[in-house]
């Protein structure tokens, strides 16, 4: 076998993704795991220019020309490179001089976006695992002393003449049932599903005309559904909750919209295949995206998205997505979120394979 011959066949089998760039910055080879991560062909790559191929926001040629003249490489960490119009994918990439038949560059990518996401997913789980215990404890220590604050005004209210000043011990009986149903709502929170077949898209379409109805029609919601889904094993009540809290939330976020705005609220559902969510790996898995066109999420409350009593609106408990999160949690499922100004997604990732609880 030629050497050539035995070099290639070599970086063909290799996991990383490999280019060769010639003098003239062309791309004139790319392994097949190039090919999957940037998604392109190689019969369509081999021949450009390596800045077509590699798409970032800086000289990419620029950098790889100096490359050529100092014989020096270097490594870039964290890269964002844009595949296509909407997608980006996060890298880390070498550079490395060799000389072969004439000078070549050596471009060595390692995706990071798995990586990131997986340690991103690790994260929420885990501090929403924390949350819960925490907010279950300190709700029972919370019940007890409303139900003697509640008791103790109702007595006071019975040795009061004066309507005015039961006005004020009716203030504290309100205010206590209030904090109480808060409570519950917190307590009972993590309940045990029922699992039975459930149609993610009649769940999705029953949260559209709720929606549709709580805004009068101002709201124009988009759908984008994959027919071939099939059926979850979940609870299609606590599904409906889970999406229409976050619905909900992003219906909140369109009223600070300008009025000449347009709000939009899209759902879109697609398979991915061989996902992985936290430390698991799933054969298939369903993805809902929930969008909003609305000014996007402060980056102040990205981390804290989830938390419970943390919420961007002075009147908002800060209880719907800790619910949302921990009804998909219980479908071993996970939310995640990108926001930027003028596009906020959720995404909601449930496996779709049977999982014994």
């Amino acid at each position: 076998m030629p050497p050539e011959m035995f070099h290639t066949r070599l970086l063909d089998n290799l996991t990383t993704a490999i280019l060769l760039v010639d003098p003239t910055m062309r791309v004139v080879y790319l392994n097949p795991a190039a090919e999957n991560l940037l998604e392109l062909s190689s019969a369509r790559v081999v021949g450009e220019e390596i800045g077509r191929v590699l798409q970032e926001d800086s000289g990419t040629t620029a950098s790889l020309q100096r490359v050529l003249e100092s014989g020096v490489g270097f490594t870039k960490r964290q890269a964002t490179l844009r595949l296509g119009v909407e997608k980006e994918v996060i890298v880390d990439y070498v550079v490395t001089p060799a000389t072969l038949e004439t000078e070549t560059l050596i471009l060595e990518i390692q995706p990071l976006d798995r990586m990131m996401r997986i340690s991103r997913e690790e994260a929420i789980l885990s501090a929403q695992h924390l949350s819960q215990l925490l907010v279950r404890s300190l709700a029972h220590e919370i019940k007890n002393p409303l139900g003697g604050l509640r008791g103790a005004a109702q007595l006071l209210a019975r040795e009061l003449d004066s309507e005015h000043l039961t006005d004020y011990t009716n203030v504290i009986i309100e205010e206590a049932d209030r904090l109480r149903n808060l409570v519950d709502r917190l307590l009972s929170a993590p309940r045990r599903i029922t699992r039975e077949p459930v149609n993610i898209h009649e769940v999705l379409e029953r949260v559209r005309h709720l929606v549709e109805a709580e805004s009068d029609g101002r709201i124009v919601i988009q759908r984008d559904y994959d027919p071939s889904i099939p059926e979850i094993m979940g609870d299609r009540e606590q599904l409906i909750q889970a999406v229409l809290n976050i619905s909900r939330n992003a219906q909140q976020a369109l009223r600070s919209m300008p009025s000449d705005a347009l709000p939009e609220l899209r759902f879109r559902t697609r398979t991915q295949r061989q996902f992985t969510i936290g430390n698991s790996r799933h054969r298939l898995a369903c993805q809902i995206d929930i969008t909003d066109n609305g000014p996007g999420v402060p980056p102040e409350l990205m981390d804290t998205l989830f938390v419970p009593m943390i919420s961007g609106r002075v009147d908002g408990t800060g209880l719907g997505l800790t619910i949302a999160q921990s009804i998909i949690n219980q479908h071993h499922g996970l939310i995640e979120c990108k926001s930027s100004p003028g596009k906020t997604v959720f995404s909601l990732l449930i496996p779709l394979e049977k999982a014994d609880d």
